[in-house]
């Protein structure tokens, strides 16, 4: 069989991989590209095949469980102060570059602006960008 026979199939193996997402068909399709280079190099028709049988079962026996073991992980969950990280919060108290205070899921942390110069006054939404200690790093929206 041609070599460009084995990369139409890879691209196609390659295609439906992208629309499945199975795992499966894109370890196929590097099985394919495989064959092909095989072809390319004046393989026969059996070393074609075994060259696809092989390197297929190889990837799916392999590599297939190793990224399904990985998806299957839970998400890396942030607890303590590392959760408000992203959350927004409302100024209680003008914050500026060494004061103030914010209302952060229900609870009242001292803060500081992100940036040396920003003054945000009270009733302001901000984001926290970071917690530095006991104090919540945040940014206004307005900038």
């Amino acid at each position: 069989m041609p070599w460009f026979v084995w990369l139409v199939l890879a691209v196609l193996l390659g295609v439906a991989e992208a629309v499945t997402l199975t795992f499966a068909l894109g370890l196929l399709a590097v099985a394919a590209l495989v064959a092909a280079v095989v072809a390319g190099m004046g393989g026969s028709m059996l070393a074609q095949l075994l060259a696809f049988a092989v390197t297929g079962a190889a990837t799916l026996l392999v590599v297939r469980p190793v990224a399904r073991r990985h998806l299957r992980q839970p998400p890396i969950v942030r607890d303590g102060s590392d959760a408000l990280v992203g959350r927004v919060a409302v100024v209680t108290e003008e914050v500026t570059a060494l004061r103030g205070l914010v209302r952060v899921s229900g609870e009242e942390w001292s803060a500081r602006a992100f940036e040396e110069n920003e003054v945000i006054p009270a009733g302001a939404k901000v984001d926290v960008i970071q917690i530095d200690g006991a104090t919540a790093v945040v940014h206004s929206w307005d900038s």
